[in-house]
């Protein structure tokens, strides 16, 4: 009976100061799209971003302008085709079709690679910037002591109230001014 009392009052004492080590722990939340927009980073990486895009997307325009140019012969070609003169336009309607053809495989790489290498600048831009807010955002979080952070942004966030919101002081951190409102 002693030993069980024993272990009663070693499970409780345990217990309690698990109890007690939980409630110390303290827990923020941060809006990492706001924390995102305030830095300056992320307005050279959108405007660096969108001047990459803009070539492609002018440079597959140009590719499909030639094929629109290459499809009105064809179909002007077409429009002329008689007995009398059958046998030398279907040469020239058979090697603009031929270029046609080619043209649209070559815009149809050039759109997957386009694709790939919008993802991969996307990737290289941005990831320096994700990472300077993650890295500013822990190292608040461990100066001021927080267990958890939670980024009220993400759709994992069903509830929060209170807290304590840590924005001011990451963007503090990273050197951001912040207007008044």
């Amino acid at each position: 009976m002693k030993n069980l009392l024993k272990i009663g009052v070693v499970a409780l004492g345990m217990f309690l100061a698990v109890g007690t080590a939980n409630a110390q722990q303290k827990f923020g939340h941060i809006n990492s799209a706001d924390l995102l927009q305030a830095m300056p980073e992320m307005k050279t990486a959108d405007a660096t971003f969108q001047t990459f895009a803009k070539a492609k997307q002018t440079s597959l325009e140009l590719m499909g302008a030639e094929r629109q140019k290459l499809v009105t012969s064809y179909e002007e070609k077409y429009k002329t085709l008689s007995e009398a003169n059958r046998a030398t336009l279907e040469k020239e309607l058979t090697t603009l079709g031929a270029s046609i053809q080619d043209l649209e495989k070559r815009i149809t790489a050039d759109q997957e690679k386009a694709q790939e290498e919008l993802t991969t600048k996307r990737t290289e831009i941005y990831q320096p910037v994700f990472k300077k807010a993650e890295d500013a955002v822990k190292a608040v979080a461990k100066e001021k002591g927080f267990a958890y952070v939670f980024d009220v942004s993400q759709p994992g966030v069903v509830y929060f109230d209170g807290g304590t919101d840590l924005i001011n002081d990451v963007k503090t951190k990273l050197g951001i001014t912040t207007a008044a409102k």
